[in-house]
């Protein structure tokens, strides 16, 4: 027979027991296969809700971190956004299975999602950009920088935009996010990178703006090296074995879509539950099919299709997925100097 003490502790359990997560996430993070799945095993329901980091951060902030149980902001865009705002709660990495994470994306969203000491986030999807090139004729480009070598010129193609910036900074040798927080070190290296890419404007057929346009461009043979995405290169990789993303030398640029806790979530046992499951390799790669994009769990590229897991695994062995520079968040001014540079870098003459 039950004391009252041990009904009470029933009941009370009854009355925190989840049955809802409300989830602000993005398109094809929360696949229905997978919505279902956890239903069965832990009896929550998942009410959807997709987003962009705009929409996420305006819809918290007018319910001072309300509504929700559990968002997916891009990493650059919490540290800030708690400062200003005080939308999120930190996250108990004691709830959370570190062991099916890849090591070095989790130290890396915990050290750029910190703020005042504690950790307000933890990586789901990612992504990088660096080079899609036709390795057999490009096979002298090994990171951003090559891509101004003479065995490629006028066949290269690379956007006018701050990946490129930071990119073909750091294939010169500086760290750009270190310098972050010193506005006159920030000026010294982009004028680094805005001196090389003058020079290396002949080299370039076209800057890339859509990607569709860019696709054509390689698939025709107009250009054999560019600045691109890496599910961009997998998706040339089908139509031609040659064409494939390369992480460079110095390391591709990385974004990562976190798991964070708004201020005043309701069911945070349910969110917990909710991290560890979809960060299974067995459920990850069902979201790699949903998404596109491979998520932060250790082994999923096991479990994903032959062919991609073969692109995967060929575009990044470990010490290039260790080499991943993920993007911080960017401070205020560091914008307006990236954005002179790449208006004088337009205007430069390519002779």
């Amino acid at each position: 027979m039950l004391g009252v003490t041990a009904v009470a502790g029933l009941a009370f359990a009854g009355q925190v027991q989840a049955e809802e997560l409300r989830l602000l996430t993005w398109g094809g993070y929360a696949p229905e296969s997978v919505v279902k799945q956890f239903k069965e095993e832990t009896g929550i329901d998942v009410k959807v809700t997709k987003s962009n980091n705009e929409e996420m951060i305006a819809k918290l902030r007018a319910t001072g971190g309300g509504g929700f149980d559990l968002a997916q902001p891009s990493q650059d865009r919490i540290s800030g956004a708690q400062a200003e705002h005080r939308i999120y709660k930190p996250i108990d990495l004691s709830k959370i299975d570190s062991s099916q994470f890849i090591g070095s994306m989790l130290e890396a969203t915990k050290t750029n999602t910190t703020y005042k000491g504690d950790v307000y986030g933890v990586p789901h999807v990612w992504g990088t950009s660096g080079l899609v090139l036709n390795t057999k004729l490009a096979s002298t480009v090994k990171d951003y920088t090559d891509l101004c070598n003479d065995a490629v010129a006028g066949k290269v193609s690379y956007r006018l935009k701050r990946p490129t910036l930071i990119g073909f900074a750091f294939a010169l040798g500086h760290d750009p996010f270190a310098a972050y927080g010193d506005k006159a070190k920030y000026e010294e290296i982009m004028g680094d990178v805005e001196k090389k890419l003058i020079s290396c404007k002949a080299n370039v057929k076209t800057y890339w703006e859509g990607g569709d346009a860019l696709l054509s461009l390689v698939r025709s043979g107009e250009v054999v090296a560019a600045m691109a995405w890496d599910t961009g290169g997998w998706k040339l990789n089908n139509d031609n074995a040659d064409v494939t993303f390369v992480a460079p030398k110095s390391g591709a640029l990385g974004w990562i879509d976190t798991f964070v806790l708004p201020k005043k979530t309701e069911n945070e046992e349910a969110a917990y539950k909710w991290i560890n499951f979809v960060m299974r390799p067995e459920i990850a790669a069902q979201i790699t099919a949903a998404a596109g994009n491979f998520t932060a769990s250790k082994g999923a590229d096991e479990h994903a299709d032959d062919k991609l897991k073969a692109q995967f695994q060929g575009s990044f062995p470990q010490e290039d997925l260790d080499n991943i520079k993920w993007y911080p968040t960017v401070p205020p001014g560091l914008e307006t100097i990236e954005g002179k540079v790449l208006d004088r870098v337009k205007a430069a003459s390519s002779n």
